[in-house]
């Protein structure tokens, strides 16, 4: 036993070990419209939740599959025919057949041209992927501590090179611009701009049949701009930048903190929506 402990504790696991990531801060840096730091503020405990990429993932299939709709298939599908079987003794399949000739095709059955569907689609087939509230609002608060991590975002594929820190606080005026033209500058004064061009870059028209129903066009996610209020002029400036979502403090969701399930999604906050943040999902 000695002298397997002994092997073991020469064994050489550091490519197996994954470093920690950063600290999370417990103060987090204001910025104002034109980029310069204003002040701290102590950040709500969503920031300082472990991050559970599991969890994650298992919400984001749950919000996911709510949103599918159950599907059936006409009951008479492939049953709508005048046939019967010409029974047994003449050699050749027992299968039912079209009436009117001497050797009609068959039809009706689930292996015959035209024939029903063995298995169809049935409504009662459950589709939601149900999870509980408690798990829900810790796979959220997950989702948001792991926009205030420079690695999870920077794996995730954004362009965080010139963001001076996370997670992206601006100040509540921030929420008062209402023209494009502003709301670029504020992006550019915070190094979130090309993150947008990133995405601007990476659009594609769609490789199969969903260009003729409505989504040509496959979009790469950027910048999620959390504000406080629903009518902020904020969403009308950023709504139309390439890859850009906004979405209410109370409104947040694992579809808009975590596209496709994986965390670490570029952020900007608002102050009022950061203070907004402390009494939810807890």
């Amino acid at each position: 036993m000695n002298e397997v402990l002994l092997k073991f504790k020469q064994l050489d696991l550091s490519p197996y070990i994954q470093p920690l990531p950063e600290k999370p801060a417990e103060k987090l840096k204001v910025y104002g419209i034109d980029g310069a730091y204003v002040a701290d503020i102590e950040a709500p405990l969503h920031f300082l939740e472990p991050i559970r990429p599991d969890l994650i993932r298992r919400a984001y299939l749950s919000a996911l599959s709510a949103r599918f709709q159950p599907k059936g298939v006409y009951e008479g599908a492939g049953k709508e025919h005048s046939c019967e079987s010409f029974g047994v003794g003449l050699g050749i399949a027992r299968i039912p057949r079209y009436k009117g000739s001497l050797w009609p095709r068959g039809c009706f059955a689930p292996n015959t041209r035209g024939g029903r569907r063995a298995h169809p689609p049935k409504v009662e087939k459950k589709l939601h992927e149900e999870i509980n509230k408690k798990e829900k609002k810790l796979a959220i608060r997950s989702a948001i501590a792991a926009t205030a991590y420079r690695s999870w975002v920077a794996a995730r594929g954004h362009v965080v090179e010139k963001v001076p820190s996370l997670p992206v606080v601006v100040v509540g005026d921030a929420e008062k611009i209402n023209r494009a033209k502003e709301a670029k500058k504020l992006f550019e004064a915070l190094g979130l701009w090309p993150d947008v061009e990133r995405a601007a870059e990476g659009v594609k028209i769609r490789a199969g049949k969903g260009k003729m129903r409505g989504r040509r066009y496959k979009e790469p996610k950027s910048v999620l701009v959390v504000v406080s209020d629903l009518n902020a002029p904020l969403i009308a400036a950023v709504r139309n930048f390439p890859g850009v979502d906004v979405v209410a403090v109370n409104n947040l969701n694992i579809l808009v903190l975590a596209p496709g399930g994986v965390p670490g999604r570029l952020t900007l906050w608002t102050a009022p929506a950061v203070e907004k943040l402390r009494g939810l999902f807890l």
